[in-house]
């Protein structure tokens, strides 16, 4: 049963369930055709590419998750969501629906989550594009350490499972232009996580920035299994998650790769340049 609480002129697909030993997975999956995938990340849901499955669903297979511990999944209390299971269970869901020349659509947790099925599986990738994230260790990184520590630590655990803080506050901070981010929309993000029990998924990832170091570092030594995949980093400039410094690393690896820089947006592109990121994508899909 799809919940009230959802505008269904914003969001009007019924999403799919796929059972998993801890819970089950909710997800979209419209249309026919090449499939395109879109992975989200941390606070985040299939919502969040609502825009693009509009679009593509016309012309292709759009199969958007939704995280345990996210959107419409389950929520078990007991599971311990580390990033490496969030990837398993994509890797399930994936098999599953025996998908070949897949295009790819990452970003944040999505990013590391989703290339670590390309990493496995390149056989069966056809096209990646990548919005602000990353796929390497940020343990020597002060900026990273001091967001993990504080957000992932005692108080930063606290102030989620009592006030929903990264949903309500952190979220909104990552806009880089706030006005996209209406109290209708905002309703969207914050409704999946309304009860505190519910909110464990969102107070594990900031903790796993650091802590899954050794996952993401043995995942950026095997990136030469992503060459030729990557066809685009569209990235928003005003971002304070992923900066231009993010950008240039990957830049620095994958020097080749059509680069759509937005000045004016921020961490969530898909919100707050789905036009333009609609058209970036239209390209990527039409050749193939």
């Amino acid at each position: 049963m799809i919940p009230t609480w959802i505008d269904k002129s914003e969001y009007p697909f019924t999403p799919k369930k796929f059972a998993l030993p801890m819970g089950t997975m909710s997800y979209v999956d419209e249309g026919e055709g090449m499939p395109l995938v879109m992975i989200h990340g941390n606070p985040s849901w299939s919502f969040e590419f609502r825009a693009l499955v509009k679009r593509f669903s016309k012309t292709h297979r759009c199969i958007v998750p939704d995280h345990i511990g996210f959107g419409l999944s389950d929520k078990p209390a007991e599971w311990d969501y580390l990033p490496q299971q969030h990837a398993e269970n994509l890797e399930k869901l994936l098999d599953s629906l025996d998908l070949e020349n897949i295009t790819l659509l990452v970003g944040d947790w999505g990013g590391p989550i989703g290339l670590s099925y390309a990493i496995k599986h390149p056989e069966r990738i056809k096209n990646i594009a990548i919005t602000n994230t990353w796929m390497w260790s940020a343990q020597a990184d002060w900026y990273y350490q001091a967001f993990s520590g504080f957000v992932g630590g005692a108080i930063g655990r606290w102030l989620i499972r009592k006030y929903n803080f990264f949903t309500r506050t952190i979220l909104k901070s990552i806009y880089g232009d706030k006005s996209k981010l209406t109290p209708e929309i905002h309703q969207h993000f914050l409704m999946p996580l309304v009860k505190p029990e519910e909110r464990k998924g969102n107070w594990v990832f900031p903790k796993q920035i650091i802590a899954a170091s050794d996952w993401l570092g043995e995942l950026w030594s095997q990136r030469d299994a992503l060459d030729g995949k990557i066809k685009l980093f569209a990235w928003g400039m005003k971002d304070i998650a992923f900066r231009e410094k993010e950008l240039n690393h990957w830049m620095q690896n994958f020097p080749t790769v059509r680069v759509a820089r937005y000045p004016d947006a921020g961490h969530f592109l898909a919100e707050e340049k789905a036009d333009e990121l609609i058209q970036e994508m239209g390209a990527i899909l039409s050749v193939g």
